[in-house]
């Protein structure tokens, strides 16, 4: 699918870029790929940072977007004010900071849910998408790409997280001109793509 004007620097005839309306305004885009390549709109672009609660980078998505971003992405990690004991940021919030080196103007970190040890990993999730898309509403953000948020080490089904996360963005369908998923592996490509068939198809 060749890019147009505005569109992900990704989409420019790769493979797997599968775009969905949201509403008359906005659209979904669900993409293979490396989400710190990923950029649309320089100035008002973010992308999601699947942290842990101390926002000090990790393994990951997390780590790979910290080497990215360069060591001014921790120093800025380390400004944002805990809010108990070596927790800066909770499960199911989100904090913002600026993207440093990234294409992206923004990153916008949120902790997703260890799905084996949160008592209600669903509602968890469901707050990590929702409060990180709250976030880039209120600082402008018109394009924004998610990871596949708990689906790492934090061990949550692939086919349950799609579902969290196509019905949480549905929320916002007014609110931006494009959200995207960027996703690295294969099998969570194919989970998305059939969960956004199954919800924005009917």
């Amino acid at each position: 699918m060749a890019a147009t004007a505005g569109h992900s620097s990704l989409s420019n005839g790769g493979d797997g870029v599968i775009r969905f309306p949201l509403s008359p305004t906005s659209a979904l885009v669900i993409q293979k790929g490396d989400i710190t390549r990923w950029s649309v709109d320089g100035s008002s672009s973010a992308i999601v940072n699947p942290a842990n609660e101390r926002m000090l980078g990790g393994g990951g998505a997390d780590g790979a977007i910290h080497r990215a971003a360069g060591p001014d992405l921790l120093q800025a990690c380390y400004s944002v004010p805990e809010v108990g004991p070596g927790v800066r940021c909770p499960t199911g919030e989100a904090r913002i900071t600026p993207g440093f080196r990234l294409p992206a103007s923004h990153v916008i970190h949120t902790v997703g849910p260890i799905y084996n040890s949160d008592s209600n990993p669903a509602a968890s999730l469901a707050s990590a998408y929702r409060n990180s898309l709250r976030v880039a509403k209120d600082n402008n953000i018109q394009y924004i790409a998610f990871p596949a948020i708990s689906c790492g080490v934090f061990g949550y089904p692939y086919d349950e997280a799609a579902t969290v996360a196509i019905s949480t963005i549905r929320e916002f369908r007014n609110d931006f001109k494009e959200i995207h998923f960027v996703l690295f592996l294969p099998d969570i490509y194919d989970a998305w793509l059939n969960k956004a068939n199954e919800f924005l198809n009917n």
